[in-house]
């Protein structure tokens, strides 16, 4: 149970910081279910390598709270993507009425599943011996079908189930706050978003150009994720910090690459910037 404990206490400390990030950006949902998935993975391998459940209530403990945790996590990042992606991009109103649309949707699959959430919200462990042991499945209980399909070593009949509950509450919550977000909006509250004092006076003097032009040159090089970070992500993270609009540093991309000569031209200039500074530097 080791090394299942250490996987599991990392995914914790990593993915509290992106829940505490901005959960309207399709960039830290991405990076909270890429996270999700990658450790989900990491504990199938883990107990196919070797029999980790040294007694039956630590396999109950992960199928019943440690694997759900993530995996309802995995459904909570799903979820909240096709929201955002099909929100429509309309009126106050419109926007509220489909907020309510999906916390509906919602509420009709917990009643389809109603037994199996008073088991949970009950702290029931009357059957967990079946729910949530592998190779227990049992005809005479409600099943989530989609067990029949999954993995048998890493997958109990009842656990997917738990992970609904988990990604109800989370996708609840959620949508209450996108309720309380939109409401504000429609009364003409001013919502403040506060920056971190540190990010305070740090303005962009050069061109919008000129930025884009590092971004891409960072991303190139490799110096961020090994190249794997996102571009739109790095785009967002600069417009963040010096507090200006970059929506299309993707067409301004183009036009660095069409022009007729010097395309690093930026690049060029902070090199030689830099030598001169050394060099005045050394001459002191």
């Amino acid at each position: 149970m080791q090394h299942i404990s250490q996987i599991i206490e990392r995914y914790k400390k990593e993915i509290i910081k992106i829940e505490e990030s901005n959960l309207r950006n399709l960039s830290v949902l991405n990076d909270g279910l890429n996270l999700s998935v990658q450790t989900l993975n990491k504990l199938r391998k883990q107990l196919r390598t070797k029999d980790n459940f040294f007694t039956q209530e630590e396999e109950i403990s992960f199928f019943k709270y440690d694997k759900p945790f993530i995996n309802g996590r995995i459904k909570f990042f799903s979820k909240v993507r096709r929201f955002i992606s099909e929100k429509p991009n309309a009126s106050i109103t419109k926007q509220i009425k489909y907020v309510h649309s999906a916390i509906d949707k919602l509420e009709k699959h917990k009643m389809r599943n109603l037994e199996f959430f008073q088991y949970t919200r009950q702290c029931n462990n009357t059957l967990d011996h079946i729910y949530f042991v592998r190779g227990k499945d049992n005809i005479d209980f409600p099943v989530d079908t989609s067990h029949y399909f999954t993995d048998p070593e890493f997958s109990t009949s009842h656990d997917n189930l738990a992970a609904q509950v988990i990604g109800y509450d989370l996708l609840s919550n959620y949508y209450d706050l996108e309720l309380e977000y939109l409401n504000k909006k429609k009364d003409n509250i001013i919502i403040e978003e506060v920056s971190p004092a540190i990010l305070n006076g740090l303005s962009w003097t050069a061109s919008k150009t000129d930025l884009v032009e590092i971004i891409y040159a960072l991303h190139s090089a490799g110096a961020i994720r090994n190249g794997q970070a996102e571009l739109s992500k790095m785009a967002e993270v600069c417009a963040t910090l010096f507090d200006l609009n970059l929506n299309n540093f993707y067409k301004t991309y183009a036009e660095i690459k069409n022009r007729e000569k010097d395309t690093t031209k930026f690049l060029d200039h902070l090199k030689r910037s830099l030598e001169k500074r050394i060099d005045l530097d050394n001459a002191k």
